[in-house]
């Protein structure tokens, strides 16, 4: 039994261990036992950690201003080109001409391309116009810190407990070991006091 001391310091601090992360995340409903009221740290404080997490992605993560600037970027603008550019095509081409067949008449191919290049030009500057207005709006219509915080307090506790777990499963291993090691540590120490 003497030298099993190491051995079942090295359980006692594993099974401690493991029983603290378990303790994050269970019970998920209040449980009273001997007038104390025991419940996981995340079911019992979801709200706080909510709240917690909406405000620091509103006011650290997500920010319109960077949104905008990365809509307004002019690669991106260049990207949406072709888009365009086949929307007039098809509304030169196909749409004006059913609404207005005598346009078809006066105006020739190279004065609709020469329409469709000036409406490109136009659209290209009124584009980051565009945007800006629009996320500005949005800015001001979307509250990012409340959207998440509903989010997250909606969660249940399942989803809460599955999505920790798949961020912080390495962690909650390395806890186990690193607790399982110094259980077996401190065991060896206890047993080398003992023979002293």
């Amino acid at each position: 039994m003497f030298w099993l001391q190491p051995f079942i310091s090295g359980f006692i601090g594993w099974v401690t261990t493991w029983l603290a992360i378990k303790m994050l995340f269970h019970p998920r409903d209040p449980i009273r036992f001997l007038g104390i009221t025991i419940q996981g740290i995340f079911p019992k404080r979801q709200k706080q950690v909510a709240e917690k997490l909406g405000g620091v992605v509103a006011k650290e993560l997500i920010h319109f201003s960077e949104i905008a600037i990365q809509l307004k970027d002019p690669e991106m603008l260049n990207s949406l080109t072709p888009t365009i550019e086949k929307h007039l095509d098809n509304f030169l081409h196909v749409k004006l001409k059913e609404k207005l067949p005598v346009i078809s008449m006066f105006v020739g191919d190279s004065t609709m391309q020469k329409i469709k290049e000036g409406m490109l030009e136009e659209i290209g500057l009124l584009l980051p116009e565009i945007i800006h207005q629009y996320t500005d709006s949005l800015s001001k219509k979307i509250d990012i810190e409340k959207m998440v915080t509903e989010k997250v307090s909606n969660f249940s506790s399942d989803k809460l407990e599955e999505i920790l777990q798949a961020v912080m499963k390495k962690e909650f291993w390395f806890l186990e070991v690193v607790a399982l090691v110094l259980g077996l540590v401190i065991g060896l120490i206890q047993m080398g006091l003992s023979l002293l």
